[in-house]
């Protein structure tokens, strides 16, 4: 089963897209959910963190990534407040204020 979160996690891609030489996806993502609950990871880091300082083997290195995530597409586009579109009316009468002055014929009052 750790193979198969650590394949998962390696290449991105969906949890049903496990080999089946792993397992079931299932339990895999069961497992990483509960470890990473119950705090076994944390303890898995430690350990191997501990142990490989003190051999002197491996040289800790971290990257820091600079993507960019975007929001939902319908969220990157919203009006600020005080903004009209080009071409928008900037005044709209409700639609009960648009039929009393229909019915009049000149303008609305009260």
């Amino acid at each position: 089963m750790l193979n198969a979160i650590v394949w998962k996690l390696r290449t991105g891609a969906p949890w049903r897209d496990i080999p089946e030489r792993y397992g079931s996806w299932k339990t895999a993502h069961e497992r990483l959910r509960r470890w990473s609950a119950d705090g076994t990871w944390d303890r898995i880091l430690e350990h191997v963190q501990v142990h490989d300082d003190a051999v002197g083997e491996i040289e800790w290195t971290f990257h820091v990534d600079s993507s960019v995530v975007r929001a939902h597409q319908h969220a990157a586009g919203a009006r600020k407040p005080g903004t009209v579109k080009k071409g928008a009316p900037r005044v709209r009468a409700s639609r009960s204020l648009r039929s009393r002055v229909r019915r009049s014929g000149g303008p609305a009052v009260g």
